[in-house]
């Protein structure tokens, strides 16, 4: 499971900068002094320090996946923060404490009803339970509020894996195309610990990366459909008409395809 969203530390790397920029005049003025042939360095200048505010420290145990300690630093902020309720609720999602997440993100949504993130993050934990019929109810509770942007990718996302979830194949591949047009590489974000869930996880690998094969190569991203399908084929995935539905069609003459469709299923 991994998520995405909009990372809350865009003051950490002036932070660091600043740090940066006293060792850097620090050490020129050793050189400095040393070239002069004093013994004593000059003081740094003085710079005022950027604190860090509750959410960013939070966010630094978040990427440490120091989960309890990020706990506990979100709750040293107001109780009434619905983004600090929401990262509380993500803290103890990684740790599988899916209760506890549950009423985090309720929380959250007491505080502010229209809260997208939290919505999405509930549909999630009713995934992780495998209640399937509620994490969709959730999801699309929450495109009815989202506009339709990038965060909105992630959300369809979720929505079309409870489908795929369900055997609900077709309205699954809907679900993943809409996610796709709203951002072509949602699939392929990786590990950015922020304030919405995405969930990646499926019993079915082998057929979900069909699937995915099928879509990269009706949109005519071959590197990326040989990928998925050389995937599907590795994890045991079986198909009599391997590699003959149309929207392989274009890539029918490609040597890694044709060698790929020589691949014998591995047995699992």
């Amino acid at each position: 499971m991994s998520t995405k969203g909009v990372g809350p530390m865009n003051s950490r790397p002036l932070a660091l900068l600043l740090a940066a920029g006293l060792s850097y005049a620090f050490g020129q003025s050793q050189s400095n002094a040393m070239l002069d042939g004093t013994k004593t360095p000059v003081p740094p200048p003085s710079v005022s320090k950027v604190p860090l505010s509750v959410e960013m420290r939070g966010d630094i145990y978040m990427a440490r996946k120091m989960y309890r300690e990020a706990i506990d630093t979100f709750r040293e902020g107001s109780p009434k923060d619905p983004i600090l309720r929401n990262k509380i609720g993500i803290a103890y999602h990684q740790l599988m404490q899916l209760d506890s997440a549950r009423k985090s993100y309720e929380e959250a949504l007491k505080l502010k009803p229209d809260y997208v993130e939290a919505i999405n993050n509930l549909g999630t934990v009713y995934y992780a339970k495998k209640n399937n019929r509620r994490a969709i109810s959730y999801y699309l509770r929450a495109l009815k509020i989202a506009p339709e942007e990038s965060r909105s990718a992630s959300i369809y996302m979720n929505l079309g894996t409870a489908y795929f979830a369900r055997k609900r194949y077709e309205d699954a591949t809907k679900s993943f195309q809409s996610a796709l047009r709203l951002d072509p590489d949602v699939f392929e974000h990786h590990g950015n610990f922020g304030v919405m869930l995405e969930e990646r996880s499926v019993e079915e690998r082998g057929k979900f990366h069909y699937y995915m094969a099928k879509l990269y190569a009706k949109g005519g991203r071959n590197e990326l459909a040989l990928q998925y399908l050389r995937k599907a084929l590795e994890e045991g995935f079986r198909e009599k008409k391997l590699g003959e539905e149309p929207e392989f069609a274009s890539m029918k003459e490609l040597p890694e395809f044709k060698e790929l469709l020589t691949l014998e299923p591995r047995v699992l």
